[in-house]
């Protein structure tokens, strides 16, 4: 009877422990959600939401508002469903302001790094109209057809950015490693070597002794030239060198020629007071021709111009846009009128950009081949002069 007392008592003592470690388990599953819940509510304040995830966001919460779903419904919908941690977070804070009485626009405000500018005020235009959901559509077509713009960009950056990168880093192999053997096997000649030949000798004699050097210097000069951006004049330096490298610079102004034509004719439409589109338009530009157009526009505008005046005393806007702004103002279609611009600078910039993709390989061949090929002959220039002295 005691042995049997006694198993019982140790069956139960285990049972025990394993609901304390099970408990203690959880415990701390808990503990770890909730340390990761409060890691993703501080970086919820300065999240960069990408523009791609702002114009899916827009998009549904403007078509589950237009099928009458309610405002905090809809974003609950959109929390649920949200595969971004952070982006969830917010979804969740806005949604629970919205749902305490406060506008959809003081809401979103609060987290200025995830909706911009744009957004925000396109937002309050529909909160005041209350057509919040035919704006928000508005706004989700702005969004899709400036990143398609940025994605077209980058897809023809991208190719020759990699192959100018992969021949520097073959360059530096080449006369690191591969001209040292070359220059020892030279010393045996006893002969003055060809000058692209001692050129090429001595410069990697350079870049041997001096490789850390040159790491750190690139570095120390991307830092500096990082931090003079930043600066007003740093950015106005920048900009302008940008808009005169030849093709994309050209191309860089097309774009963005078409950005602000598409942003003031959506903020227009939507009901947005002119000076506070100019006002949006300046500050999600991005450039400092177009903030100071911005600046210069809203002055005449306050003295009583119009703003086909000030445009037409501006350089940076071409005379197509001073003729078809003016023609906007007297038809009273200025909306209309800055979108047909958009559109026509958007075909441009498709234009160039194939233009661009079809001739940038060829380019790219040639200017491989020049620099590799031109090593190649230099070394091997003493090696064809030692095998003409030898035959005759």
């Amino acid at each position: 009877m005691a042995l049997l007392t006694t198993k019982r008592s140790s069956s139960s003592s285990k049972s025990n422990l394993r609901h304390k470690d099970s408990r203690a388990s959880v415990g701390f599953w808990e503990s770890q959600k909730l340390a990761k819940e409060k890691g993703y509510e501080k970086k919820s304040k300065k999240y960069k939401l990408k523009l791609e995830s702002l114009a899916i966001f827009t998009q549904q919460l403007a078509s589950m508002l237009e099928a009458g779903l309610p405002l905090v419904s809809a974003l609950e919908a959109l929390q649920d469903q949200t595969e971004d941690p952070v982006f969830r977070v917010i979804i969740r804070e806005v949604r629970t302001d919205v749902s305490q009485g406060n506008s959809f626009s003081a809401a979103c405000a609060k987290f200025p790094n995830a909706f911009n500018n744009l957004f925000i005020s396109m937002v309050e235009a529909g909160e005041a109209s209350g057509g919040l959901a035919e704006i928000l559509g508005k706004v989700a077509a702005y969004f899709e057809s400036t990143n398609k713009l940025i994605k077209k960009v980058k897809s023809a950056m991208t190719y020759p950015v990699a192959v100018i990168g992969l021949a520097v880093i073959l360059v530096n192999v080449l006369l690191i490693f591969v001209i040292p053997v070359f220059a020892d096997m030279f010393n045996d000649f006893g002969k003055e070597l060809p000058k692209p030949t001692q050129f090429l000798i001595d410069l990697s004699n350079w870049l041997k002794g001096n490789v850390l050097w040159v790491i750190g210097g690139g570095f120390l000069l991307f830092h500096i030239w990082n931090r003079f951006t930043k600066t007003p004049k740093g950015r106005r330096v920048q900009d302008e060198l940008l808009f005169r490298v030849p093709v994309f610079g050209n191309l860089l102004k097309k774009i963005t020629l078409s950005r602000f034509c598409r942003t003031y004719a959506t903020l227009l439409r939507s009901g947005v007071p002119i000076l506070r589109c100019l006002e949006i338009v300046s500050s999600s530009s991005g450039r400092t021709q177009i903030e100071d157009a911005c600046r210069g526009i809203s002055k005449s505008i306050s003295e009583g111009g119009q703003v086909s005046e000030t445009i037409a005393r501006i350089s940076f806007f071409p005379p197509m846009m001073k003729h078809m702004s003016k023609a906007g103002e007297q038809t009273g279609n200025v909306d209309g009128m800055m979108n047909k611009i958009a559109d026509f600078y958007d075909t441009e910039a498709d234009a160039i950009i194939a233009s661009l993709t079809s001739l940038i390989e060829p380019m790219l061949i040639v200017f491989l081949g020049v620099v590799v090929g031109g090593i190649v002959m230099a070394m091997f220039l003493p090696i064809f002069e030692l095998s003409s002295v030898a035959g005759g």
